[in-house]
């Protein structure tokens, strides 16, 4: 077998691999949340998702989420400070955009704030897209 089609072989294999992101743009595109999912090994159905928070040129910071599925939706939450709050399934973190540094994990929705969702990071026809709430959004007590 020649050597060069060997590549070629494992080419199909490689484009199982998820390695993508989508943006919510809080005010324009230097204003924003990114969604990042990768997956390091095709045979894995597990990807490592992260949020990048940027505020440029003042900010930037990459935050971990967690294990996740190709198709795990990501919610994004305003809350009235102007912080936000990221739920992957059970998970909860709340974060910021002022200095991007401010990661916390939550132990579940606050009790005494009301949070409105603004939309939520999913597949829709096999990419990553982000889905803005429509006009009616859904508050949470």
């Amino acid at each position: 077998m020649r050597h060069w089609l060997l590549p070629l072989l494992f080419a199909p294999l490689l484009t199982a691999c998820v390695n993508d992101g989508a943006t919510y743009e809080i005010n324009g595109a230097e204003h924003s949340l990114s969604l990042i999912r990768e997956q390091p090994l095709f045979w894995d159905k597990t990807v490592n998702l992260s949020l990048a928070v940027a505020r440029m040129p003042d900010c930037l910071r990459r935050h971990s989420i967690g294990p996740g599925t190709a198709n795990t939706k990501v919610e994004i939450y305003r809350v009235p400070s102007g912080a936000f709050i990221v739920r992957a399934g059970k998970r909860m973190y709340a974060t910021e955009t002022q200095t991007c540094e401010g990661w916390a994990k939550m132990d579940g929705e606050p009790d005494d704030v009301e949070i409105t969702l603004i939309g939520t990071f999913r597949v829709k026809n096999d990419k990553l897209v982000f889905v803005k709430e429509d006009d009616e959004e859904k508050k949470r007590k």
